[in-house]
């Protein structure tokens, strides 16, 4: 099963299960993905997160059988996964803009329909990478878990930490380490640092860990890397990935690699600026 049909196939499983308890480890098993990157990819490829996908959908459905059934309120509510009415209603209203009554009385809703994805598989697109093995290596650094939920408002704050702590060591921002080793988790663990140096004193609250030996396909990006690193990261699972015919991707890590860690803030606005990604692979 290649990359868009195990969306496509995530996306079915969620829409028939609407109304049930749904886990991301239960939609990642029935499309064959790992969580640790399907949620990654669907959130890339569709623009919003699972969760988000999920709670929208079900509020969209509950606005219409708010319309056309004489349903009590609190048993909507229970049938698309909330405990009280006032849950409920304080979600709904930040979805529709108006109250659950407001809408049975003849309001206006805002209809969330479901994604059809539509990837084009078509070659002549040009992503230069290289196929690369490296022994196991240890990083140093600050490492936190977060939410897949929640991961992009929160990981700004983890930089802005590292930042503050690093301004007093020796230890730079050459890595940025996405780490899930279960790869079935709603909780992963994020970790910025540098090559580990038995030399230089491991500072408070940093800690170091051993990346294992690995094939790795390494995508080079040029260009400031407060917007080209995700640029590459979204080619990978819209482009690369959808038409790699020889590899997957076999192990839940996810590295970006800054080339000059010490430069790493000027790198954020400089056109000239060289970093990777790199993603763990083995044939298919």
């Amino acid at each position: 099963m290649n990359w868009s049909e195990s969306i496509s196939r995530a996306i079915e499983y969620i829409e028939n299960n609407l109304t049930n308890d749904i886990t991301t480890q239960d939609i990642a098993n029935y499309s064959y993905i790992s969580s640790f990157y399907f949620q990654k990819a669907f959130s890339i490829i569709c623009g919003y997160s699972v969760s988000e996908y999920i709670r929208n959908r079900r509020l969209s459905l509950a606005a219409i059988e708010l319309l056309n059934t004489n349903n009590k309120i609190i048993d909507i509510a229970l049938k698309y996964g909330y405990d009280s009415p006032d849950s409920f209603t304080k979600a709904f209203t930040r979805f529709h803009g108006l109250t659950p009554t407001a809408v049975r009385k003849g309001g206006k809703i805002k209809e969330f329909a479901p994604l059809k994805i539509n990837l084009i598989l078509k070659g002549g697109y040009t992503m230069e990478y290289k196929i690369k093995e490296k022994e196991s290596f240890k990083i140093v650094g600050l490492k936190d878990s977060f939410k897949y939920e929640t991961a992009y408002q929160d990981i700004p704050k983890i930089w802005k930490k590292f930042f503050m702590k690093s301004a007093f060591n020796k230890i730079n921002a050459k890595y940025a380490v996405n780490i899930d080793t279960n790869m079935g988790c709603d909780v992963f663990d994020y970790m910025i640092g540098d090559d580990y140096n038995s030399e230089v004193k491991i500072p408070k609250d940093f800690e170091v860990i051993e990346i294992p030996k690995f094939t790795w396909a390494v995508f080079s990006c040029i260009g400031p890397a407060s917007t080209k690193m995700q640029e590459i990261n979204d080619r990978i699972f819209k482009e690369w990935l959808p038409n790699s015919n020889d590899y997957e991707i076999t192990a839940g890590y996810n590295i970006e690699m800054y080339s000059n860690p010490k430069d790493y803030k000027k790198g954020i606005d400089d056109e000239k600026y060289y970093c990777e990604v790199w993603i763990p692979i083995k044939k298919k």
